[in-house]
């Protein structure tokens, strides 16, 4: 019974990921139509100063069409602001925004979000959201703004080249990063509903107007996995919203380390909030346990105790693994620079499925020494 539940989650998972197959990445592009629209760029901070530079002069690299850069810092006491303002001598387009303190009730980042729109131009057309950690590359803004027209989107992730930190955070961020694929499927779709969602807050492209009109950084106001909620808003909302691979626009090192990665991801990867029911809860964690983590360690298990090798058991355990194998080379496109412990990382998969089930239950998260606001905690 155990592994004919398995076939069946396993079928529809394997079943989503050949739907959602032939998804196309952002391309690059260094023209921009007459008629795109100008965008404002807004940067959440807090304690970047040894992150925030080359996101700032990949900004200002960018062309007249982006006309303001918004950094809003949640309260920093690294000399972030200090920085901000020495670039702002440079450009103009650089606004610093000071929106410490951040009310009880909201969880910084959307704090920051919702304090940057109100102070962005208000004839910009669009608003790029951007952490201050990735890196954008030259045709960034021109990029997403020929993406936006060609697909007729109203907001999108472009997903930026991940970087490693050393060995070991190649072994256990390709486990982590698997659990998506196993719930969603492939990036280059747009979401037809909600629970489809799949977004990216590190960079994301989103009409103005449709912000401001569905409040949606209020929406993520207490939310753990802020842009997923953002994203499954507007989608509530009628908008057309995809989740793309943006490797060629930006790059990004999302942890200075493999703890920092086991600690703090683990915190968002549920995409959790308010709207996820238990039973959509309870079905994405068995599909990572059941799907992704625990074939090979079962075929590995049976292997040494002998089991049948023609039992249904081992021969459904064994066509998981071996889908696994095709996923770590499939989301091998992502990353920049693979080390050789890439390839071992399904054997870290049973380790960060148990994190991530204890993370989805944990009534506490931190970040940064500040404690989250709890999702349903606001009026």
């Amino acid at each position: 019974m155990f592994a004919i539940v398995q076939g069946l989650l396993g079928a529809r998972t394997y079943g989503r990921m050949i739907a959602t197959r032939g998804g196309h990445a952002v391309a690059a592009t260094e023209n921009i139509a007459r008629d795109a629209g100008s965008i404002a760029a807004i940067v959440p901070v807090l304690d970047e100063r040894d992150r925030l530079g080359p996101c700032l002069e990949g900004l200002l690299a960018a062309p007249s069409a982006l006309v303001q850069i918004v950094v809003v810092d949640g309260g920093s006491t690294d000399g972030t602001q200090a920085l901000v303002r020495a670039y702002a001598a440079r450009d103009a387009r650089i606004v610093l925004v000071d929106a410490s303190p951040v009310p009880g009730d909201w969880n910084g980042k959307a704090w920051n979000l919702a304090c940057g729109l109100a102070a962005s131009d208000p004839d910009a057309a669009w608003i790029l959201t951007i952490d201050a950690d990735v890196r954008p590359r030259p045709g960034l803004v021109a990029s997403l703004l020929a993406h936006a027209a060609e697909n007729a989107l109203d907001a999108f992730s472009a997903a930026p080249l991940l970087e490693l930190s050393g060995s070991l955070e190649a072994l256990i961020h390709p486990a982590f990063l698997a659990t998506l694929v196993y719930r969603y499927g492939l990036p280059g779709a747009i979401a037809r509903d909600a629970r489809a969602v799949q977004a990216n807050g590190q960079c994301f492209l989103a009409r103005r107007d449709l912000l401001v009109r569905t409040d949606a950084f209020t929406a993520a106001r207490d939310s753990r996995c802020d842009d997923v909620t953002i994203a499954r808003h507007l989608v509530r909302a009628g908008a057309r919203l995809g989740f793309y691979e943006g490797s060629a626009l930006s790059s990004v090192r999302m942890y200075a380390s493999a703890s920092d990665a086991w600690r703090n991801w683990p915190r968002s990867l549920p995409l959790r909030d308010t709207s996820t029911t238990q039973a959509a809860l309870i079905d994405d964690l068995a599909t990572i346990v059941l799907v992704q983590a625990l074939p090979l360690a079962l075929i590995l298990v049976a292997l040494a105790t002998g089991v049948d090798r023609d039992s249904l058991f081992f021969r459904i355990n064994l066509g998981l693994a071996l889908g696994r194998l095709g996923v770590l080379a499939g989301t091998r496109r992502a990353y920049g620079n693979v080390r050789a412990t890439y390839w071992l990382a399904a054997f870290a998969d049973l380790p960060c499925a148990l994190r991530l089930v204890w993370a989805t239950y944990a009534r506490t998260h931190t970040w940064r020494g500040r404690t989250l606001v709890s999702e349903g905690t606001h009026p």
